[in-house]
């Protein structure tokens, strides 16, 4: 099983997508870990990241799926149909868990957070960029204000066959 744990900054991917690999045995991938310097150089300086910016991390992303043909976690904004449609060249019936948050609790969670990169700033581009995947093939929409264990818990249910 491939999965992509998605949402905007803040929605809680990293910690949820640790907890679906160890639940899953399958190994994590970080998305942000694969961002370019001049990317992150951007983000930190409170610029959004244009479509031209995400192309490259996303192939590689992709890539980085397809390397691992027994499944992985894959932690990604995967904000529009299009980044998701990318990700999908990379593992056949790519699932999503979207960590749906609205914008006030996304910017509180950001602000919060002191090892970081992303500033706060920056969550409004995150939603005027997202495109809701709920009706997607593969996608499960968890409501990523509960409790960590009952998201985790409803992620898993929604994955199972």
């Amino acid at each position: 099983m491939h999965v992509v744990v998605m949402g905007v900054a803040g929605c809680g991917k990293s910690e949820v997508g640790a907890r679906l690999a160890r639940a899953l045995q399958l190994p994590l991938v970080e998305g942000d870990d694969f961002h370019p310097a001049s990317n992150v150089d951007k983000m930190r300086r409170g610029v959004p990241l244009d479509d031209a910016d995400r192309a490259g991390w996303l192939r590689t992303l992709a890539a980085e799926l397809a390397a691992r043909p027994q499944g992985a976690v894959l932690t990604c904004s995967a904000l529009k149909r299009a980044y998701r449609d990318t990700l999908r060249t990379g593992a056949a019936g790519l699932r999503f868990v979207h960590l749906a948050l609205t914008p006030e609790q996304a910017a509180a969670r950001v602000a919060a957070r002191t090892d970081h990169f992303y500033p706060p700033s920056l969550v409004t581009s995150q939603f005027a960029a997202l495109e809701d995947p709920s009706g997607e093939p593969g996608v499960v929409v968890v409501d990523a204000s509960a409790p960590l264990t009952d998201v985790v818990e409803r992620a898993l249910a929604g994955l199972r066959p």
